[in-house]
């Protein structure tokens, strides 16, 4: 079978006039338009690669096999994966076949991984819909992990409706102004806001779990403070608690870093402090949120890819 036979209308029109995300270039990425993302219909994929992440219910030891796309529809000015995210960046060189993509899967899937995550998709749904039926295609049903920024549309979402067993999206800014600073997106907590209103929708509070205890399906936020932004940490976790549940699950990141683009900025130039992180996690305690996962300031030392590695992370497989 043809994986882009059986993809959603809305991706595949989504090729001549890409509205995929909330910046809606209507590029005509098939004609050799690239749009803001400058991504074509191509398989422009930097790793696959088992990676272990910042929360151990979705891939145990094992880890979970990832797909890092190159390039994005935010441009974050702290990006940790900025050797591939920028969209200035010529990527020609990751190309890949689906075939090609599949069978690299394939030798992770075959070595114990039950999860397969698309890191960074939301620009890339038409190829995500074609490698998630291509392995389905040849009787494969791991885990899919929707691993996004969280700038993503409610259309594109809703034709991922079940397909995706765990949504594991960012939810970075409540602040708008921060937003436009930070990742050239102003209208990123209204945009992530109603994503994450339909990610809920499909997946609810409840996170299910396989007879290992990985996470089969549900719905984990991820919220990264930044240096300086408790206030902006605060709106995020008050929108979650108040306006979806505070039963949610949250994964609240201290592993920020500054990478060499922004280290002489007076902002972003300095790690997160242990005070900033203590007043994130007592507006969660004040909120009542107690699902979910916390970091260790120590954690600013990990979770840093060098995409020129055949494996980013270090010695994972």
């Amino acid at each position: 079978m043809n994986p882009m036979s059986t993809i959603h209308p809305f991706f595949l029109e989504s090729r001549q006039d890409c509205t995929l995300c909330p910046r809606q270039c209507h590029a005509d990425r098939a004609g050799g338009s690239p749009g803001y993302c400058a991504t074509g219909t191509g398989f422009e994929i930097a790793s696959i690669c088992l990676h272990r992440g910042e929360e151990p219910v979705l891939g145990g030891e094992q880890g979970v096999c990832n797909i890092f796309f190159t390039h994005c529809n935010l441009q974050c000015r702290f990006c940790q994966n900025d050797q591939i995210s920028r969209n200035h960046l010529n990527t020609a060189g990751r190309s890949l076949t689906l075939d090609q993509v599949v069978q690299r899967l394939e030798v992770l899937l075959n070595a114990g991984a039950r999860a397969v995550g698309f890191v960074s998709p939301s620009h890339v749904l038409p190829q995500v819909a074609a490698i998630l039926q291509a392995l389905r295609d040849r009787g494969r049903r791991p885990v899919f992990i929707y691993n996004s920024n969280g700038y993503d549309r409610v259309e594109s979402l809703a034709a991922l409706s079940g397909r995706i067993g765990v949504y594991l999206p960012d939810f970075k800014y409540g602040d708008a102004r921060l937003a436009a600073e930070y990742s050239d997106a102003p209208d990123y907590p209204e945009a992530a806001a109603a994503a994450l209103r339909e990610m809920f929708r499909q997946k609810g509070v409840r996170l299910e779990f396989d007879g290992s205890g990985l996470v089969t399906s549900g719905l984990i936020v991820r919220h990264l403070v930044l240096p300086g932004q408790v206030e902006n940490s605060r709106r995020v976790l008050r929108f979650l608690a108040r306006e979806l549940s505070p039963e949610i699950h949250v994964s609240l990141m201290s592993q920020y870093t500054p990478t060499q683009a922004v280290a002489a900025d007076p902002a972003l130039g300095r790690c997160l402090t242990a005070g900033e992180y203590g007043e994130v996690l007592r507006e969660m305690e004040r909120l009542g949120m107690e699902n979910g996962w916390m970091q260790g300031l120590d954690s600013q030392n990990h979770y840093q890819p060098d995409f020129r590695r055949r494996h980013p992370f270090g010695d994972e497989s």
